[in-house]
């Protein structure tokens, strides 16, 4: 059977897997009255919730005798790491824009990839039925974004097409039939090349995705290079500099056929497939015959820009809401993260009881603490911050991203203020219709950690800020940092509605009534810039006198709640945030304010 394999490429919420959902329909790959879940694709809990796809997917649809290998990739830069490999299975890409906001960072960020590779591109101009779509101008957008990546004649050369994929249409022009995506089928198959296919060499495959099967173990995707892998063949894996990592049999070969994985006894060059029956191998290590000598090439990763420590949870509450709290556990499971997410890097402390951990940003790193937490573990998490390079003549170098905010008029001042605090250098203003401006901006990404939610604020939700890293530049100063102190609870035991009501005037709090609380645990942001020490369990004193009271009901104001990314950003140097399956508690880092205080006193020393 032919194959066509592509990609498909777009940002977060331009439409990609709610179009693959419509492609498998009408494709046949679902009975007529077969019940699928809505976004079929996005798979992982997660994923559903945050409405993002995360992890990058396989699947594959029939059409007129050409079997069409699809891969839906993640869209946000954090899990760009995803992205690069997945680029080097395919032979075209589908790049998918939102008709009214046009390509955006990750649009840039991935296509420049893409285009580096030598892929074709098809440009589909996607939600065309919104009131703001404006589909001919990001037509020209587009082809101005695929210049400025030093696009060759033959990528500036695109074929487009118009389309809503949640209706399941697809056509050349705006005022096409608008009744399926047969248009966008055959231009598939018509533009995309086939792959390569030597089937006389020997078995070769880079190795793209990794994953654990409780069933089969470690599952290896890729793309077959070269050859034919058959099922129980006699196989090995080499590192990406040659080593020698494992000899082994090709225990299983699963296909994707629609959503699922079939097991079949043999497959060729140019199809993608998933193999089991190793235990070394792994992303980006070539699996081939055992007369292959040399691996094939692996597309570089950018470098992490992030970096927290993640340690052994030592609160008062330790172990009360989790099962996995030793630092053996947690460095197993970071370790084995490490192999499927080529994006992270884990480095152990010298205190051996917790770990470095670095990524691509805030969100990358916020899904893994997210993801192990719902796996039962009880962490204590640090304040990201930035990896630093040294540059040649031996300055200090720090990551800058590119951001792009979308704000109503009004607000965009108060953007540019905010923005220029954090050392961040404006690069673009104009406005994008709809009573909307467009700012960029080149800004240090330590600046930015924290000011999402800030910025959500400032512009009452309607803003829109996206960033992609953008490269190293020489350090740009101090920024200021959280300029409000923290309210510490000075006891151990349960919240009392009486006494939080009495600290209200100190501040918005962080807790409830009955909530468990611990000495050097954070309970509220105090109004002025130091920390207090206060007392959240002193109750009301009785007396002997009986009084109506009626009047001193407590009403105590909502606590604010955090979510584990604004928490993580919320706090300083000096402060962890405290993740376990049920909750999010930040606190200080030294629990004991003696503790504190000499190490105040020595941080003062030293200045």
């Amino acid at each position: 059977m032919e194959l066509r394999n592509i990609a498909i490429i777009a940002h977060v919420d331009h439409g990609k897997t709610t179009l693959v959902d419509a492609m498998l329909r009408q494709s046949g790959t679902f009975r007529d009255n077969q019940q699928v879940a809505e976004r079929v694709m996005d798979s992982n809990d997660l994923e559903r919730e945050r409405g993002i796809t995360i992890l990058a997917k396989c699947t594959s649809v029939e059409w007129k005798g050409v079997r069409i290998n699809i891969v839906d990739t993640p869209g946000h830069a954090d899990f760009g790491g995803e992205v690069e490999r997945i680029l080097s299975m395919v032979d075209g890409v589908v790049v998918l824009v939102d008709a009214a906001e046009g390509p955006m960072p990750q649009t840039k960020f991935v296509t420049g990839k893409a285009l580096g590779l030598g892929l074709r591109p098809i440009v589909i101009v996607n939600k065309v039925d919104r009131g703001d779509a404006r589909p001919h101008e990001v037509h020209d957008e587009c082809f101005d974004l695929f210049a400025a990546l030093d696009a060759d004649d033959h990528q500036l050369d695109f074929p487009t097409l118009f389309a809503v994929g949640r209706d399941g249409w697809a056509d050349e022009s705006l005022e096409g039939p608008r009744q399926d995506l047969s248009a966008l089928f055959d231009l598939i198959v018509r533009h995309v090349p086939p792959p390569e296919r030597d089937l006389e060499k020997p078995f070769s495959m880079l190795a793209t995705t990794l994953e654990a099967d409780p069933y089969l173990g470690r599952v290896l995707t890729g793309r077959i290079h070269t050859g034919i892998l058959r099922t129980n063949a006699a196989i090995k894996g080499l590192s990406h500099d040659g080593k020698l990592l494992e000899n082994f049999r090709a225990a299983r070969i699963l296909a994707f056929r629609g959503i699922e994985r079939v097991p079949v006894e043999f497959a060729e060059a140019g199809d993608i497939v998933a193999i089991s029956g190793m235990t070394k191998p792994t992303v980006t290590d070539t699996i081939c015959a055992p007369e292959v000598t040399e691996p094939l090439h692996a597309q570089p990763i950018d470098p992490p820009t992030l970096a927290m420590i993640f340690s052994v949870n030592d609160s008062p509450l330790a172990g009360t809401e989790g099962d996995k709290v030793t630092s053996r556990v947690i460095g197993a499971r970071l370790f084995r993260e490490v192999e499927s997410n080529v994006a992270i890097r884990i480095r152990e402390t010298e205190g051996k009881d917790a770990f470095e951990v670095a990524g691509r940003g805030e969100l990358q790193l916020g899904v893994l603490i997210e993801t192990m937490r719902r796996e039962g573990f009880e962490l204590g998490v640090s304040r990201p911050r930035v990896l630093f390079q040294t540059g040649e003549n031996g300055e200090k170098l720090e990551p800058i991203e590119e951001v792009f905010i979308d704000v109503d008029e009004e607000y965009a001042g108060v953007v540019v203020e905010k923005m220029t605090q954090r050392k961040a250098e404006l690069t673009g203003m104009r406005p994008s219709g709809g009573g909307k401006t467009r700012i960029t901006f080149f800004a240090p990404s330590r600046g930015l950690i924290g000011y999402h939610g800030e910025f959500l604020t400032d512009t009452r939700g309607t803003g829109l800020m996206n960033r992609i890293f953008h490269g190293y530049a020489p350090f740009k100063g101090a920024v200021e940092g959280r300029r409000a102190g923290v309210l510490i609870s000075n006891a151990t035991g349960e919240a009392v509605a009486y006494a939080l009501w009495n600290l209200e005037d100190r501040g918005p709090m962080f807790v409830n009534p009955g909530v468990k609380v611990y000495e050097g645990m954070i309970i509220g942001e105090h109004t002025r810039s130091n920390d207090l020490e206060v007392n959240c369990l002193k109750g009301k004193q009785l007396t002997n006198i009986r009084a109506a009271g009626k009047d001193e009901a407590v009403r105590l104001t909502p606590p604010r709640r955090m979510s584990l990314e604004q928490a993580i950003a919320y706090i300083e140097d000096d402060e962890l945030v405290e993740v376990t399956p049920k909750s999010i508690r930040l606190r200080k880092r030294l629990l004991d304010p003696n503790e504190r205080k000499k190490a105040d006193r020595a941080a003062k020393s030293q200045d």
